[in-house]
């Protein structure tokens, strides 16, 4: 199939190279020239432009950072026309940047009035899931699209979850990741004093792996340097998802929460933590360096 990847960052690369590896003609765009060599290298083509990407692509994947990227990208601003101006009618979009299920809609619209189908798929798993391609994606859309996308989905990923109509998918992902959070904080807060009584944060670590206290950042993406290799703690909290995306999250969620009046105190208290954290500087760093805001100091 010949697809339009648009958006290469630290998720969007791998998820682009899995596809050029299951044999999809891939033209991949992004505003690092850096970015597009990783997935040339793996025999993507190189895209001049966003439209060129899209130029006669049967699908167009988007990973892009926020809501006014994507509704810019698609639908225009500042005077410009928008890319589904240059989609080809019959293609699907399929956006798995994590927005505002408000955007994902009002793209989507956009994208029907023009022939063009359109599913939102935000994706879970980090970024060794993108390598890997053992995502999860929680897909909003139509039966027909989503198994239109779903060839391409599972190439990506190894779980795929069809959340609703358009906007469902977003909605799922900002109440997982507000989860996410909630949990990265927790789990900084019992290392951190547990380190701060002279605990060996790797022995204590997996002590709560394997009692009640188990959860997916003592699994795989341990906060505290040094206990998990592979995670962006032991890399200096390079790569991975940064303070600052989480950070947006968790501001869609508080946005949701109060459209629809749900109560969301946890979620409010660690976007508030994560805030101090980030105009403490580490807003480029992996969002498991918040236990730096909760660690002993001196």
């Amino acid at each position: 199939m010949q697809i339009g990847f648009i958006g290469l960052g630290n998720m969007g690369a791998p998820m682009a190279i899995n596809l050029v590896k299951a044999g999809h003609s891939v033209k991949a765009f992004d505003l690092s020239a850096e970015a597009v060599a990783k997935v040339v290298a793996e025999g993507g083509q190189a895209a001049s432009s966003a439209q060129d990407a899209v130029q006669g692509a049967e699908a167009i994947v988007t990973m892009l950072p926020a809501s006014q990227h994507v509704e810019g990208l698609f639908l225009g601003q500042g005077g410009q026309g928008g890319l589904l101006e240059n989609i080809s009618k019959g293609a699907l979009i399929i956006d798995s940047s994590t927005i505002a299920a408000a955007t994902s809609q009002k793209v989507a619209q956009a994208a029907e009035a023009a022939g063009v189908g359109f599913i939102d798929a935000p994706v879970s798993g980090g970024t060794g899931g993108a390598i890997a391609g053992t995502l999860t994606f929680m897909v909003g859309g139509s039966d027909s699209d989503l198994e239109r996308a779903r060839p391409l989905l599972e190439k990506m990923g190894a779980n795929i979850f069809h959340a609703g109509s358009v906007g469902a998918g977003q909605t799922a992902k900002i109440c997982n990741n507000m989860l996410l959070g909630i949990l990265m904080i927790g789990t900084s807060e019992a290392i951190a004093l547990g380190a701060a009584n002279g605990l060996d944060p790797a022995v204590l670590s997996e002590i709560m792996r394997r009692s009640s206290g188990g959860n997916w950042a003592l699994e795989k993406y341990n906060p505290y340097p040094g206990v998990h290799e592979h995670a962006p703690a032991s890399k200096g909290y390079a790569g991975g998802f940064g303070t600052d995306l989480m950070l947006k999250d968790l501001g869609l969620a508080q946005e949701n929460a109060l459209a629809v009046k749900a109560s969301t105190p946890l979620g409010g208290l660690a976007r508030a933590l994560y805030a101090a954290h980030s105009l403490g500087g580490h807003g480029g760093e992996d969002f498991s360096s918040v236990i730096k805001l909760l660690q002993k100091q001196g």
